[in-house]
């Protein structure tokens, strides 16, 4: 036994003598930073910041793999003590905040009835999922157990319910999270995200060509959120007042309300939030990005430059307008008719956009007073052009060139300037346009007899159906299905215009392209004809001193040819955005165009990549679109009150439609359905069931 203690003990001492040389050989001084780092951490061990552990990034940060404001679980008093422990400065980190884009809850189809089951993971596993929608909350609250910061809780449909305060991005909630439901979101992603197929998109949200966020905007002016609601529009919409007022509204024809009665007054909500804002004479701050140093030029300051210059500035950028005119707001200044759009309306809204630091250098004219090459050498990363689309081809029949022919646009700008008063004139305008429709109420309210040739039937007209409707009820002659043949003129001016009758090839269905029918010719008597057939880009601006187009030019609109998705064209860092891409277009397609050039503008100056959604939102969702659906509640549609038809004979200044109540606002949005991507509220109205124009309906839909 002695033996054997002995043997032992040799072997330790040599054991120890051993490690003792070892450690002096491969010793390592830790970096006494590192404890002074990790100190400055609050202990949360979160992961968050993709380290395991505050101990590893504490090394990672003083190794210079991360920087001072590494950790999530805490705010930029602790980037500061890290900072102040390695004596750098801290470098601005978007804040970030988890949220929940299912809003189905109880309300979805249940697949399965699960039992024992208590994981959301677990259940997505085993089931496939809880609800008929595939990218649904299931419920269980794995996303509340992952959280270690308390700031997730269920509400009472089971949905997570993220309090921001609390948030502190570590991202276990969205790692858990076996459908995408949670997800994290900071201000660049939420006001560059486009729509996805596997986001949870309300029919509404899919066919705005802004991907306005509809269901929530509305639920919030419900609410009382004012400012909530706003800020909802404009995190995809910097031009609410004015969309809210020529906007077509594509989200209301496919409505779910539809299905049971009508659709929601959509259009008419967004401007009621808008007009609130303006009303207070207060502006709703928003937040921007601290400047990041790069440098965008914008060609143009209409709607879509407009819209991409607020977003690149909320991201941080710094966008310089260059404006033609002398001032900036496109044809939404001086164009469209007061009557319409107020400039004092448009003047509140640009100047919005403005004070968040965007510059203006206006008188200047792309092409002669700056090129691309000048803006390269000044600075500018990147370039947008967004020029729009003024031009007003010609008439194109004998005699086109006779005084007394104009173009729409020229004809609208003098609206109030060298056109005060058309009594005793006959005017006749040429097109089947919402141009030709503005210039149609102008001369009808300046006292002129006008008459309209448009060459299609009515519903196949691309102006909106109000403003046909308006300009009929001014006392205008609609001649549908007519075209002009030649123009009449006596010593070089207009006296008259010859038309003739057209039809379809297919009568019945209005199908193929209207051909003039033979014998049906006759005469106007005119003093002054208008074109508004269409409006195209000017091209000349678009090419060198030779005559040869900057950039690969798109035959089918007649504007500069891009990617669809990030406006990208044919010169990497020149994008185009608005009319000067689709030619003539409604306004809300504008400030889409800019958001997606801004999403890809912003990509290319911090990544020098424009990578595209895995799987884009470019059509409607089949699975989105129901057949059947069953209402609780009929509510009537709020009705919107409009100035009479004699007012809107002698003026230019009042708008004709009015604007609504806060209850009145409150009870059609009431009649939202909160629709998810196949989910809708079914109750929805139900705070007004005692009204006595509230109906309310069986399962079988009976009264």
């Amino acid at each position: 036994m002695l033996t054997s203690i002995l043997v032992l003990f040799l072997l330790g001492l040599t054991a120890a003598a051993i490690l003792a040389a070892a450690s002096k050989v491969l010793h390592v001084d830790e970096d006494p930073r590192i404890a002074q780092v990790e100190a400055c951490f609050p202990g949360a061990n979160c992961g968050g910041c993709g380290y395991p552990g505050c101990s590893a990034a504490a090394a990672a940060v003083v190794k210079g793999d991360s920087g001072p404001e590494i950790c999530v679980a805490g705010g930029p008093e602790i980037a500061e003590s890290i900072a102040a422990v390695l004596g750098v400065e801290v470098s601005f980190k978007e804040p970030k905040v988890a949220h929940n884009i299912c809003t189905g809850g109880s309300r979805a189809n249940l697949l399965f009835d699960y039992r024992g089951v208590e994981d959301c993971r677990a259940e997505a596993l085993m089931y496939g999922g809880q609800k008929s929608c595939g990218l649904g909350c299931i419920g269980l609250g794995s996303c509340v157990k992952a959280c270690g910061f308390d700031a997730i809780h269920l509400n009472e449909d089971h949905l997570p319910v993220v309090d921001m305060n609390a948030c502190r991005s570590c991202g276990k909630c969205a790692e858990v999270c076996p459908t995408g439901a949670v997800r994290i979101s900071g201000l660049t992603i939420d006001l560059l995200h486009l729509n996805e197929v596997v986001d949870c998109l309300a029919p509404c949200m899919q066919k705005c060509p802004a991907q306005i966020d509809v269901r929530t905007y509305i639920q919030q002016m419900k609410q009382g959120d004012m400012r909530g609601a706003l800020l909802t529009m404009k995190e995809r919409n910097p031009l609410p007042l004015a969309v809210g007022r020529l906007c077509p509204a594509p989200c209301e024809t496919i409505c779910r309300r539809n299905i049971a009665d009508e659709g929601v007054a959509i259009h008419t909500l967004h401007r009621f939030v808008a007009d609130w804002e303006m009303n207070s004479g207060t502006r709703v701050r928003v937040d921007c990005n601290p400047k990041s140093g790069h440098r965008v030029a914008i060609i143009g300051g209409g709607a879509a430059g407009l819209s991409a210059a607020y977003f690149l500035r909320r991201v941080g950028h710094e966008p310089t307008i260059f404006e033609k005119r002398d001032f900036v707001g496109g044809m939404m200044k001086g164009i469209i008719p007061e009557y319409r759009l107020p400039g004092k309306v448009v003047d509140w809204e640009l100047q919005s956009i403005l004070d968040l630091g965007v510059d203006v250098r206006t008188g200047v004219s792309f092409g002669t007073d700056v090129t691309l090459a000048d803006l390269e050498a000044e600075g500018f990363e990147a370039v947008l052009i967004a020029t729009g689309a003024w031009n007003v081809p010609p008439l194109g029949v004998e005699g086109d060139d006779a005084e007394g022919i104009m173009g729409s646009v020229e004809f609208l700008a003098q609206v109030g300037e060298s056109f005060t008063d058309l009594h005793g004139k006959k005017i006749v305008v040429v097109g089947d346009t919402n141009t030709a429709m503005d210039v149609v109420r102008s001369a009808g309210r300046l006292g002129a007899e006008v008459t309209s040739l448009i060459g299609c039937i009515q519903r196949k007209m691309s102006a909106n159906k109000n403003e046909v409707t308006r300009a009929s009820e001014l006392g205008a002659e609609l001649k549908f299905m007519t075209q002009p043949n030649r123009v009449i003129a006596e010593n070089g001016k207009v006296v008259g215009l010859e038309y003739c009758e057209v039809e379809y090839d297919d009568p019945k269905k209005a199908k193929g392209t209207p051909k003039p029918l033979e014998g049906t010719e006759a005469t106007l008597d005119a003093d002054l004809i208008v074109v508004a057939t269409d409006r195209l880009v000017d091209t000349k601006a678009l090419c060198d001193a030779e005559g040869n187009p900057l950039f690969d030019m798109d035959k089918k609109s007649g504007g500069i040819k891009a990617d669809k998705i990030s406006m990208q064209t044919s010169v990497p860092n020149v994008f185009v955005a608005g009319e000067a891409c689709t030619g003539r277009n409604i306004l809300i397609q504008a400030v889409a165009d800019g958001r997606r050039a801004a999403r890809a503008i912003h990509l290319f100056v911090t990544q020098g990549a424009i990578p595209n959604p895995e799987n884009p939102q470019l059509r409607v969702i089949p699975e989105s679109i129901l057949k059947n659906m069953h209402v609780t509640y009929t509510i009537p549609r709020v009705s919107v009150p409009e100035i009479s038809v004699d007012e809107r004979r002698t003026s230019f200044k009042e708008e004709v439609k009015g604007v609504i109540e806060y209850d009145a606002a409150r009870k059609e949005g009431s009649r939202c359905l909160r629709c998810g991507l196949t989910c809708y509220d079914s109750e929805a109205g139900a705070e007004y069931a005692g009204d006595p124009d509230v109906k309310r309906f069986d399962e079988q839909g009976a009264n």
